[in-house]
């Protein structure tokens, strides 16, 4: 696992790290990356995560919502 970190430069998240970090269940997480919404990176039968990734993820989905006075 540490090649891996190594070879990418950045720490490498497990599903469960993501969606606790998202706040959302495993399963969430599960469905993003195989519908293409998120890149993960198959290590035997798990999938890690770049943690760039995640946050470019959910810099894209952003909402601004506008202050009322």
């Amino acid at each position: 696992m540490e090649e891996l970190q190594r070879e990418f430069g950045e720490p490498l998240l497990t599903v469960g790290e993501v969606a606790t970090m998202m706040r959302v269940s495993n399963m969430t997480v599960y469905r993003l990356i195989k519908s293409g919404q998120l890149s993960a990176i198959r290590v035997g039968k798990n999938y890690r995560l770049r943690r760039s990734d995640v946050e470019h993820y959910l810099t894209e989905r952003s909402v601004n919502v506008p202050v009322i006075p």
